[in-house]
């Protein structure tokens, strides 16, 4: 066990990334950066953290800021619940808390929004405590280092795989050591194509000696995703166009996107869904797929020149110029941008 520390922290001091919340010990500096980095790249996760810690240097200035220009903030990077979970407990930590973060584990869990992995590497970076952090590539290095054949999604199996971090992490370096196993599973024990050949585990490495890394780590769910349609109307009057706000609990909530219609069928609408409108549309586009980690969208888009009939309560007029100002989902802030408007 003091061979994989030993190990891994060895290769880490020599390959690590140089990434800037790595430089910090402040506790809402690197739990911003772990709610950025949830279900995000590292890559595109890192601005996002330099526009974030510039707009929002303390939590009391994320906490006052109001939802919709955190939204904006967050803006392409999807899972928007992160965002306002991230707002809400701003406000919480800077009332409640008097803008003191918590700093035991079991407190740090308490808060919306974070689970055993966030709680553990925030109590582990910034404040060194010996809580074992399991993401995806901790569960690929260990399912491989040690052979192990339960999945990953299993009861039996999270409970193995946090027991065995628990057990293999240093008491003396416990932040270098989390930092280190996970970077050695985003830069040298891959998904796909491992590099075995200079990682510094194959001396120890089960599933390197028995060639069964490709097999590992096993996962027993299949996510079932849903297909959904959208049609997107652009209605435009005098450099205005109309827009409405997600309210409902669903993918997007509290963004902006222009009036929708949904349909059961991948089709274009036809004459008689638009006759309540009393305009007809001009332009139709070919049909946009998005994906999310439960869905795929379709959508097309309806431009009209004119204002329907009768407005919706939920629509309401913008600049078309300011349409950027409004937190908008990622598929149609792509969409605007390759249209160029």
């Amino acid at each position: 066990m003091t061979d994989f520390h030993r190990l891994i922290v060895e290769w880490y001091r020599l390959n690590k990334r140089d990434l800037p919340w790595r430089e910090t010990q402040n506790a809402y500096f690197i739990w911003l950066s772990e709610i950025i980095l949830q279900q995000t790249r590292v890559l595109q996760g890192m601005n996002y953290y330099l526009k974030f810690i510039s707009h929002y240097p303390t939590v009391h200035d994320l906490a006052n800021a109001s939802e919709q220009d955190v939204l904006n903030d967050w803006q392409g990077l999807g899972y928007y619940s992160r965002a306002r979970n991230l707002h809400f407990t701003a406000k919480l930590i800077s009332t409640e808390m008097k803008g003191v973060f918590p700093s035991s584990f079991n407190e740090i869990k308490k808060l919306k929004g974070i689970g055993d992995y966030t709680a553990a590497a925030i109590s582990s970076f910034a404040y060194n405590l010996p809580q074992a952090v399991v993401d995806g590539n901790v569960y690929r290095v260990l399912s491989r280092v040690f052979e192990v054949h339960l999945p990953i999604d299993s009861t039996q199996g999270k409970k193995f795989f946090a027991d065995l971090a628990q057990e293999l992490i240093s008491l003396k370096e416990p932040a270098i050591h989390n930092q280190a196993i996970m970077e050695l599973g985003a830069l040298q024990c891959l998904p796909v194509n491992p590099i075995c050949h200079s990682c510094p585990l194959n001396s120890i490495c089960l599933a390197f000696s028995n060639r069964t890394y490709k097999e590992l780590p096993i996962k027993l769910k299949k996510v079932k995703v849903r297909n959904r349609y959208f049609h997107f109307l652009i209605f435009k009057n005098d450099g205005n166009v109309l827009l409405q706000k997600r309210e409902e609990k669903d993918i997007w909530q509290h963004l902006f996107q222009f009036p929708l219609l949904e349909t059961a069928l991948d089709e274009e609408l036809t004459a008689m869904d638009f006759t309540k409108l009393g305009v007809s549309p001009y332009r139709i586009t070919e049909g946009v797929k998005h994906v999310l980690s439960h869905q795929r969208i379709y959508a097309r888009f309806y431009y009209f020149d004119g204002f329907p009939a009768v407005l919706e309560k939920s629509y309401f007029q913008v600049l078309q110029v300011n349409i950027q100002d409004y937190p908008l989902p990622r598929l149609i802030d792509r969409f605007l941008d390759e249209q160029g408007t």
